[in-house]
């Protein structure tokens, strides 16, 4: 393929694309796509799709969010699992670094093998909720990027965004309704997360993610 007409989305390395009618989201291989991946090229540049049914973090940014991930910031990545979205993250910071935090040694496997093509990226096995078995591999961070499903999702977040996120640092938490409580609608779930919130982040706005993924919803906030 010839150069593609890309557009900007506000976020180095990362564009959309019409294909086939539709609109997609692309981030600039940090590195090149392992074998398996959908990718496109133009001219000596490659160019990886990003699914947004199968990441959260491309379906808000196809919602025209705007978040503050910079080609040099730090992330603090809670609930990496297999490292397919942290990899897109990787990508669109290659002068930062991404810390990538998951619970499951089956889960992790897969995410030290992502990392070991990507210098930026580094692999944490621990339980999100407990931030200080992790504390002297992470530094303080510009961003916190949490998608776990465990109960206490906000608590998650003020725990480590006041161990690790800067003063004016940004967070996109992943709010679960199901992992908390099955029998209330979303909204009323994320309504409850969003007030345990507040006192420790300026919340900027909610981001429902239908139809990509039910029963979801992105908070954003910046820390106070």
């Amino acid at each position: 393929m010839n150069e593609l007409e890309l557009s900007g989305t506000g976020l180095d390395n990362v564009f959309t694309i019409e294909l086939n009618g539709s609109k997609r989201i692309i981030t600039k291989s940090l590195v090149t796509a392992a074998s398996g991946e959908k990718i496109i090229r133009s001219g000596s540049e490659e160019y990886r799709i990003w699914n947004p049914f199968h990441s959260k973090l491309a379906a808000i940014l196809l919602k025209n969010a705007v978040i503050p991930l910079m080609k040099d910031s730090a992330v603090l990545y809670l609930g990496a699992a297999n490292g397919t979205t942290v990899s897109h993250v990787s990508d669109i910071v290659p002068d930062g670094t991404v810390y990538g935090v998951e619970f499951s040694p089956r889960a992790m496997q897969d995410l030290i093998h992502v990392s070991t093509r990507r210098t930026n990226l580094i692999p944490i096995l621990a339980d999100a909720m407990q931030p200080g078995s992790y504390r002297n591999i992470v530094p303080e961070v510009d961003i916190i990027y949490q998608d776990v499903a465990q109960r206490e999702q906000a608590r998650i977040a003020v725990r480590n965004g006041e161990m690790f996120l800067k003063k004016g640092g940004f967070l996109v938490l992943i709010i679960k309704s199901r992992s908390i409580d099955v029998n209330r609608k979303t909204r009323d779930v994320a309504a409850c997360e969003i007030k345990l919130l507040e006192g420790y982040f300026e919340i900027l706005g909610f981001i429902d993610l239908e139809p990509f993924h039910s029963g979801h919803v992105a908070v954003l906030a910046k820390r106070t």
